[in-house]
């Protein structure tokens, strides 16, 4: 049995274990995975054995429960700074917290109206004012990182500060619901998507997403 537990919801659905699934194998970690299906009459009961929020994801280790994504970011940083979870430079390592933050606390219309569904699609679906503001902020965003950090990191991937890092991670559920609802993007954004859903811990978790076998029938749209 490895030291770490990361207990996750259904990968076609559940944007923030794929994040926390996502920074775990970015660390290196040798991690068992519990996968509890969500939105079922056990699920509450499930999740509550293992994390202290009732949500998913939480990482245990040797007794210590860490939940939400970005906590699960710091303390595997803490553990492994080798990994480069956050960026070296001191000015993109702040800006890479201040993007990941604003992912964690935003983006409720985005999130509403495109829920993730890795293994559907609904092409021109969900598409409101509100939601097409929080892709305008999120697209701006990616632009803004690539121009002032990428091309300064001693190894430029086409991710948002070179390497793939926690903020990449924070933002492939993102890519994936661009994906899903057909979201048009400018050319700088699709390129950054592309190296997103290419990278082999994104397409991993995807293909086990499509392979699951749960059914949420909210996150269904037709």
């Amino acid at each position: 049995m490895a030291d770490f537990t990361l207990v996750v919801g259904n990968k076609n659905y559940s944007s923030w274990s794929m994040r926390a699934g996502l920074m775990v194998r970015l660390a290196s970690i040798d991690a068992d995975e519990v996968v509890i299906p969500l939105d079922r009459p056990e699920t509450a009961a499930a999740i509550r054995k293992h994390s202290p929020s009732g949500k998913v994801p939480v990482l245990l280790h040797r007794g210590l429960a860490v939940w939400e994504s970005l906590a699960i970011a710091e303390y595997l940083n803490e553990l492994k700074p080798e990994a480069g979870l956050w960026p070296a430079a001191v000015a993109a390592r702040a800006h890479a917290r201040a993007i990941s933050a604003e992912m964690h606390a935003g983006f409720a219309e985005l999130r509403t109206h495109m829920p993730m569904n890795i293994r559907s699609s609904y092409p021109g679906k969900g598409m409101t004012p509100a939601v097409r503001a929080d892709i305008e902020r999120i697209t701006s965003m990616w632009r803004d990182c690539r121009k002032r950090f990428a091309g300064a990191a001693s190894k430029d991937d086409g991710f948002l500060f070179g390497a793939f890092g926690a903020a990449d991670a924070m933002y492939a559920p993102v890519v994936t619901r661009f994906r899903t609802f057909g979201v048009p993007l400018d050319a700088d954004s699709e390129a950054y998507a592309k190296a997103v859903l290419a990278h082999p811990a994104v397409a991993e978790w995807i293909d086990a997403a499509k392979n699951e076998p749960w059914l949420i029938q909210s996150c269904e749209l037709e």
